[in-house]
C-alpha cells in the first residue's frame, strides 16, 4: 500500500536531517520528440526523410520513428532541463530550415492520414541492422497496422544524480551491492510511476479528439465515440485517447506479464515474451515469397514493441538487445512515455511540464513502492484507461487499494507530497521554478477547464474548427516561429557536420562486409547476459 501524502518520505527526511538534500538536483533530462511530417495542405508527406538531416540510422539527433514522414528529435541528456529544452529548440530550428514546404504536425494524434497505405515505413538502408529496423516496423504494420504508429509523443528521459546513490544507499543499510540497490530503487520508481501515472493524462493530456480518417483502416471503433462535428470523433470529457485502448496500445500484450518487481524478472519476463510463439503472428509468416514480413513469429518481435508507460534504460552497444544492455550494466536511466505533444507550445512540452515531471520522477523515487501484483497491474491499466477516455468527468472516481477515491482527492494528495521536493529541487533558485510548476498543476486539478484537453476543443468550438483544420494551423504557426527564429552560424554549422557525420557513417557500415541476413538476426537473437 503506498501513500503520497504530506509526511516527508523517509528517504526524503534523512536526507535533510543529514543535510544532504541538494544531491537530489541535476538529475540528467533528455527529450525525444516525435513529429509527423505533413504538406502544408495537412497532407502527411510522402518525401523520403530529408537528406540534409542526415541519415535516420546513424545520426544521433534527428531520426525517424515508424514511418519514414514520423520524424524523432532527440535531445542530450543535461542536468538543466532549460538547457534540454534549449537543445530541443535549436534542433526545431536546423529542421525547419531544410523542410521545403512541410511543417510538423504539433499533435500527437495524426490528420492527413488516408488508411495504412498512406502511411509510408521508415527506411533505414542496405545493411543487415537498417534491414531489421526496417523489417521490425513491416511486422509491427502486419500486427496493429500502420495508423497506429503514426501517432506521435514526447518521451521524457530521467537519470537519477549518480552523486545520491551512494547516499541512499548508505543511509539505508543496504545488504544489496550498490549497482543491485540503484537497479531496485529505479524499479521502485517505476511501479510508482504506473500508480499514479494516470495524473500525466489528466493535467498533460492533450488529444480528447480524432480525425474520423484515423478510422479509415479500422471503422468498427468508430460507434464508442462522440460526434463534434462532420469530421471529428471525440469524448467529452477525454484527455488522451493516444493513451488509450484505442491509441498506442496493443490488446495482443493485455494479457503480457512484465515483472517490474526486480530488474531480473523484467529481463525474464520480457525475453520470454520474446522467444514464445504466437498463432496470430505465425499465421503472417516470417519470410512469404522471400521476403521478411516481420523479424520472428513470436509475441513480441524485439523489447520495443513492448509498449508500457515507463521502460527502465541502458545505452546499449553496437547490435547488443536491450534485454541484455540491461542485465549487464543495470539502469541508467528511466524513460517515460506517457506525454502527448502540447499543441499550445512551439517545441511540443512547456517548462513547466518539464518541471512538474522531473519532481514527480523523484516524488516516485523516495516513497515506499512495495512490489506489485497481478491485481495491481490491471487496477493502473483500469485508471489509466478511466483517465484516457474521461479523466474531466465531475465526481470521476478511480479504484486505489481495494476502494475507489475521488480523482481530484487522489491528485491533490500527490501533488501536496511533491511540495518538499519542489522546494528543494528551488532551493538555489528564487524564481522557485518547480513551485510556480506545481501550482499550475493544483489549479488544473481545481479547474479542468484549464488543462490542454479541455482548452484544445474549447478552442475548436470558439473558432468552429474540426481537428485537422485546428491541428494544422496551429502547427503552421509553430513552422512560422521557428522560421522566424534561424540558428546561428556556430549552431547551424555544427549540425551540418553533424548531418554530414551520420551519411559517411552509415555508408561505411553498408560498405562492411554483411553477414547474410538470417545469420545476423540468429546472432542478434541469440544474445546471452554471460
Amino acid at each position: 500500500m503506498t501513500h503520497f501524502t504530506n509526511t516527508l518520505s523517509p528517504r526524503l527526511a534523512q536526507l535533510h536531517a543529514n543535510g544532504l538534500e541538494n544531491l537530489l538536483c541535476g538529475g540528467l533530462k533528455g527529450i525525444e520528440k516525435e513529429s509527423l511530417r505533413i504538406a502544408r495542405n495537412g497532407i502527411i508527406a510522402h518525401t523520403p526523410h530529408p537528406y540534409a538531416l542526415g541519415s535516420a540510422l546513424t545520426h544521433p539527433h534527428i531520426t525517424t520513428d515508424y514511418s519514414e514522414a514520423l520524424i524523432e528529435l532527440i535531445t542530450p541528456p543535461f542536468a538543466d532541463i532549460q538547457d534540454t529544452l534549449a537543445y530541443l529548440q535549436s534542433v526545431h530550428q536546423f529542421v525547419y530550415a531544410h523542410l521545403d514546404q512541410e511543417i510538423l504536425l504539433g499533435t500527437s494524434m495524426p490528420c492527413g492520414i488516408s488508411g495504412d497505405a498512406s502511411i509510408p515505413i521508415a527506411e533505414y538502408g542496405t545493411s543487415n541492422v537498417g534491414r531489421m529496423k526496417h523489417i521490425y516496423r513491416h511486422g509491427l504494420w502486419h500486427r496493429y497496422g500502420r495508423t497506429m504508429q503514426a501517432i506521435a509523443g514526447i518521451h521524457f528521459n530521467y537519470s537519477v544524480p549518480e552523486a545520491l546513490w551512494p547516499v541512499l544507499h548508505h543511509q539505508e543499510n543496504s545488504p544489496l551491492s550498490l549497482a543491485d540497490f540503484i537497479a531496485t530503487a529505479y524499479f521502485g520508481l517505476i511501479r510508482n510511476f504506473q500508480r499514479i501515472g494516470w495524473l500525466v493524462l489528466y493535467l498533460f493530456g492533450a488529444s480528447p479528439a480524432i480525425c474520423k480518417s484515423f478510422f479509415n483502416s479500422r471503422p468498427e471503433l468508430m460507434a464508442q465515440f462522440a460526434q463534434f462535428d462532420g469530421h471529428t470523433l471525440y469524448h467529452p470529457y477525454a484527455t488522451s485517447l493516444r493513451m488509450s485502448d484505442i491509441g498506442y496500445k496493443s490488446k495482443n500484450q493485455a494479457n503480457l506479464k512484465i515483472d517490474y518487481n526486480s530488474l531480473s524478472g523484467y529481463v525474464d519476463s520480457l525475453s520470454q515474451a520474446i522467444n514464445t510463439p504466437y498463432p496470430d503472428y505465425e499465421a503472417i509468416g516470417t519470410v512469404v515469397d522471400g521476403e521478411y514480413q516481420q523479424l520472428n513469429t513470436h509475441i513480441l518481435q524485439i523489447e520495443n514493441e513492448f509498449y508500457s508507460t515507463m521502460r527502465p534504460k541502458q545505452i546499449a552497444q553496437s547490435c547488443e538487445k536491450p534485454t541484455v544492455a540491461l542485465k549487464r550494466r543495470g539502469v541508467r536511466y528511466v524513460e517515460m512515455r506517457s506525454l502527448d505533444l502540447d499543441i499550445f507550445q512551439p517545441l511540443g512540452i512547456a517548462t513547466d511540464t518539464a518541471h512538474f515531471v522531473e519532481a514527480l520522477l523523484l516524488t516516485c523515487l523516495l516513497t515506499d513502492s512495495p512490489p506489485m501484483t497481478e491485481q495491481d497491474h490491471q487496477t493502473n491499466n483500469a485508471n489509466q484507461l478511466a483517465v484516457a477516455h474521461a479523466g474531466r468527468k465531475p465526481g470521476l472516481e478511480l479504484a486505489r487499494n481495494g476502494g475507489s477515491i475521488l480523482l481530484t482527492d487522489w491528485a491533490q494528495e500527490i501533488l501536496t507530497a511533491m511540495q518538499p521536493i519542489c522546494a528543494t529541487l528551488d532551493a538555489n533558485n528564487p524564481q522557485g521554478p518547480y513551485s510556480k510548476a506545481l501550482q499550475t498543476q493544483q489549479a488544473k486539478v481545481a479547474d479542468p477547464d484549464l488543462t490542454a484537453s479541455a482548452r484544445l476543443l474549447a478552442t475548436m468550438r470558439e473558432r468552429s474548427q474540426a481537428f485537422a483544420g485546428f491541428a494544422i494551423a496551429k502547427s503552421a504557426e509553430h513552422a512560422q516561429y521557428f522560421h522566424d527564429l534561424p540558428l546561428d552560424e556556430t549552431a547551424n554549422q555544427a549540425f551540418l557536420d553533424l548531418a554530414a557525420q551520420s551519411h559517411s557513417k552509415q555508408q561505411a557500415i553498408e560498405n562492411q562486409p554483411q553477414l547474410p541476413f538470417d545469420e545476423f538476426l540468429h546472432r542478434y537473437f541469440t544474445q546471452t547476459c554471460s
